[in-house]
């Protein structure tokens, strides 16, 4: 089994309390499904939306988490997968499609 990291971007946050709550319902039934699967291996965590850019040889400081991309990464999470067709596949359940957000599917590296 490999490791792959599911960074979710864009998406739309609901207005209302109970919007919100209906979401995060949405996130944890699709979390412990995972989990009962023995694919999750780290829920991660959402991500604020605000933050600094260090980039460059520099080491030139910018406002915002994304100060040349609309796609921001609201979060993340690591799963276990054999292989990456297989993670993408756990992907396509993620609420995030709901909102009209998306899911980058990432090898992790070993080292």
């Amino acid at each position: 089994m490999s490791e792959f990291v599911f960074l979710y971007r864009g998406g739309e946050r609901p207005d209302s309390p109970d919007g919100i709550q209906q979401m995060i319902q949405k996130w944890m039934t699709w979390l412990k499904d995972l989990s009962a699967k023995g694919h999750l291996k780290d829920t991660g965590q959402p991500l604020e939306l605000t933050g600094k850019l260090v980039r460059g040889r520099q080491k030139s400081v910018a406002e915002g988490a994304y100060a040349e991309t609309k796609d921001i990464v609201a979060g993340y999470s690591v799963v276990q997968a054999k292989d990456i067709a297989e993670a993408v596949e756990f992907s396509l359940g993620c609420p995030i499609f709901d909102t009209g957000g998306m899911v980058e599917v990432r090898p992790v590296m070993k080292m």
